[in-house]
């Protein structure tokens, strides 16, 4: 039976999370479409935004938006710390007793979030996929990659794993505060939230174009992610490396015949092509293992540093003081590893006066929660209210 979701003092029902990164061109269009339907659910809301430490107008636009929408909040990363870091920034400090987490690049439609609410109400379910189910605006090869990468992490880490699920999904309180507590630091959602076992609910859409801007996920990230997927769930490569050493093993032994015969005729002149594609064959096999083991091995290391997932750079319900946060960690509240809400309330605590004087701060750019000068917010917020 799931737990009910745990409402905060604010009474917030819904959060919804956006993570972006140089999102200026597509901005407007997610404005236009999101906030008329969370407008129409009727119910308390929030729009967190974790700007990942963008480097063009997005922060220019957000500051512009609040100005005529008073349920959106900026949470302004120090740097650009990668999608899924902050996915968990926002997680981390959203308050709804529902939490929907949506690309900003519309091609997972936020029409579908009263679906998942609904679903979610009427069947007391604690997460809601948003399935894929036609990727016709993608490309050949991004259609079959995805596939490839579905069936590779279906296959080591379960059947649990919902097929062409992103990061299109509904979360109730109790789902999040899981996720809140687990240590992960390198953390792909679409498998830790299966792996969680709460019971969950799908609605289906059909997956649109970005309409502005260009993809965030180029190939470099996408094997990255799976590289993080499988390391980060199964042992299943140290297991293929055992069984390639015990194969190389197996070529020992039959070149080590092929020797002693050859030297038992005086043919021992002619065997050096097999012996040269031996050693190579070998060679070959235990850069493979070496590798295997090295991406575990920095797993390790980066768990024993325990270094935060994140810093907040700014955020505006804060009054866009500096805030030190961090992301998945031990949840001790020390600042380097509030993964809990008791340790995050530390970690900001612990910033310190002189964080909160500098606006910013060194090795990072904050933006004011008021952002009257720039030349975008005016016509952004005139236009805003005069929507709305």
């Amino acid at each position: 039976m799931a737990e009910a979701p745990r409402t905060t003092a604010a009474a917030t029902v819904l959060s919804v999370v956006i993570p972006m990164y140089n999102e200026e061109e597509v901005l407007p269009a997610l404005v236009s479409r999101l906030r008329p339907v969370l407008d129409g659910l009727g119910v308390d809301h929030e729009v967190v935004v974790v700007d990942d430490g963008s480097t063009d107008r997005t922060a220019e636009l957000l500051a512009a938006f609040r100005l005529g929408w008073p349920q959106l909040r900026v949470i302004g990363l120090r740097r650009n710390s990668g999608h899924q870091a902050a996915l968990t920034a926002g997680l981390d400090r959203a308050a709804g007793a529902y939490v929907v987490s949506i690309d900003a690049d519309l091609q997972d439609p936020p029409e579908k979030i009263p679906d998942m609410l609904a679903l979610a109400r009427a069947e007391n379910l604690d997460i809601v996929y948003g399935i894929r189910a036609d990727r016709a605006s993608d490309t050949g090869f991004k259609r079959w990659t995805a596939g490839l990468y579905y069936r590779l992490v279906r296959r080591l880490a379960g059947p649990s794993v919902p097929a062409q699920a992103g990061d299109f999904r509904l979360l109730s309180r109790a789902a999040v505060d899981a996720l809140k507590a687990l240590p992960d630091q390198q953390r792909v959602y679409r498998l830790l939230v299966p792996w969680l076992g709460f019971p969950s609910g799908q609605v289906t859409y059909e997956r649109a174009p970005r309409p502005a801007g260009e993809s965030k996920y180029p190939l470099g990230r996408m094997i990255r992610l799976a590289v993080d997927s499988v390391t980060g769930f199964s042992a299943a490569p140290l297991r293929i490396a055992t069984w390639l050493g015990g194969f190389a093993f197996l070529v020992c032994l039959g070149l080590m015949v092929y020797t002693l015969s050859a030297h038992a005729f005086q043919h021992t002149v002619p065997g050096w092509t097999s012996l040269f594609i031996g050693v190579l064959f070998i060679g070959a096999v235990q850069l493979v293992c070496v590798g295997l083991l090295g991406e575990y091995v920095g797993r390790i290391y980066t768990a024993v540093q325990n270094r935060p997932t994140y810093f907040i750079g700014h955020d505006t319900a804060a009054g866009g003081h500096d805030t030190m946060g961090s992301g998945s960690g031990s949840g001790t509240g020390t600042g380097a590893g509030a993964g809990t809400e008791a340790g995050a309330k530390k970690a900001e605590a612990g910033a310190g006066t002189g964080a909160r004087a500098r606006a910013g701060g060194e090795g990072g750019r904050s933006v004011p929660a008021q952002a009257g000068s720039g030349d975008v917010a005016a016509p952004v917020a005139q236009g805003l209210r005069q929507g709305s």
